[in-house]
């Protein structure tokens, strides 16, 4: 008989050779994780397709130039996706659910720029098995999405 932890050890295994994940227990205030990325053309024509969010802004350089952004940017749940593959790939890792996400944009992100997405742990709630964390996205050192989340992570054994 398969179970749960059986399908979770499997993911985690085709996931990355290298990334285990992290149960409920492991987790500690402070600990945090990262995923980076290069946003292409490529990624913001994909994600168009797939979101059904064809605005002009993000698809139409001659469009672009007439908002305050002067050029194209990248959709801002695009680059909320990295902060969701931090947590399904590296940490909590497979198995964990979002619960919330809440997000201020800040910025835009331009195709070329490097955003990397940051989750740090701020805290448990053990009656759940949940846990929480600070969530940002930045290029270079500038925050272009700044939030918090709440995920359901699998516990141990």
């Amino acid at each position: 008989m398969t179970t749960r932890k059986d399908h979770r050890m499997a993911a985690a295994a085709q996931s990355s050779a290298e990334t285990k994940p992290y149960f409920f227990e492991d987790l500690k205030t402070g600990l945090s994780a990262t995923f980076t990325k290069t946003v292409t053309e490529a990624d913001i024509v994909k994600f168009a397709e797939i979101s059904g969010d064809t605005n002009p802004v993000h698809l139409d350089a001659a469009y672009a130039a007439t908002t305050m952004f002067k050029q194209r940017i990248a959709h801002g749940m695009l680059s909320v996706g990295f902060i969701s593959a931090v947590f399904g790939t590296i940490m909590p890792g497979p198995g964990s659910i979002y619960v919330a996400q809440n997000l201020k944009f800040k910025a835009p992100v331009k195709i070329g720029d490097t955003v990397t997405a940051r989750v740090e742990v701020t805290g448990q709630i053990p009656e759940k098995k949940f846990v929480t964390f600070k969530t940002q996205c930045l290029v270079g050192d500038k925050v272009v999405i700044d939030g918090d989340a709440t995920l359901m992570v699998p516990v141990r054994g």
